[in-house]
């Protein structure tokens, strides 16, 4: 089975389904969470036809997600969001004010309200989840050092709302599960060491019971993907990227 595909991505749901696996939004789990229970996070950065492709997937299945939307033109469509919504998915904002208003908290802080308050016009907006930036030498997560998302009515920021002590994250940044070698920022101080080498292994541990009780996945929805041309230009170009990650990753350290 080819990995990043749209089937294969199916194929996974319906495996963590068949296991006992329940599926809760994040606005939900922060509600009351079940005891098995799986987080569905989207980052919507790039490409989101292929975002109402996953969700209508996720709806066939009786499956709810949280899509996060950025505020630039290549993730925010507004038709797409409002389908996505009306499919009974949570919508949030993937917000990056901080690096794209040069790391001044003022300005960014008023660029995360205007922009809140747009995608609020759209649907109900109840969390909110940081954009890594990577290519930015600014953490989006500092803007919160002087403001504070929840006089907004924000019940959560995943790397902040989260124990990731007792929850385990699965990430596909860099079209690899886990792949910290080339995350700048997609990261969590995790209470877990279990290595995933494809999503035919994470089925796999699935099966074996191998999986921890509580799990939050986030996928980036352009990766995954059913039609041959789009899927190696996501390919190489995640390749490309990677080098470039990897170096900044090496920087860094």
């Amino acid at each position: 089975m080819m990995d990043f595909t749209l089937n294969t991505y199916y194929a996974l749901l319906e495996t963590l389904l068949a296991q006992g696996f329940l599926f809760q939004s994040f606005t939900e789990f922060l509600q009351s969470h079940h005891h098995r229970v799986i987080m569905l996070r989207h980052d919507v950065d790039l490409r989101p036809e292929n975002s109402l492709k996953i969700a209508k997937l996720e709806h066939d299945l009786g499956i709810s997600a949280s899509y996060y939307f950025r505020a630039v033109p290549e993730s925010w469509d507004e038709a797409i969001i409002c389908e996505i919504a009306g499919l009974g998915h949570e919508i949030g904002y993937h917000y990056e004010n901080l690096s794209s208003c040069k790391g001044k908290p003022d300005r960014a802080w008023e660029d995360f309200q205007a922009n809140l308050a747009k995608l609020r016009k759209l649907a109900t907006v109840n969390t909110i989840c940081m954009h890594g930036s990577p290519m930015s030498r600014i953490n989006n997560l500092d803007l919160w050092k002087t403001h504070d998302y929840k006089i907004l009515d924000i019940l959560g920021e995943p790397y902040l709302d989260v124990d990731f002590s007792k929850v385990f994250y699965l990430s596909d940044t860099g079209r690899r599960w886990n792949h910290t070698g080339v995350s700048v920022r997609d990261r969590v101080d995790s209470g877990f060491d279990i290595q995933v080498n494809s999503t035919g292994h994470l089925m796999n541990l699935a099966r074996q019971g191998r999986l921890p009780k509580q799990i939050m996945i986030n996928t980036h929805p352009q990766r995954w993907e059913d039609r041959t041309l789009p899927w190696l230009k996501e390919l190489v170009w995640q390749n490309v990227k990677n080098r470039a990650k990897w170096a900044l990753v090496k920087l860094k350290s």
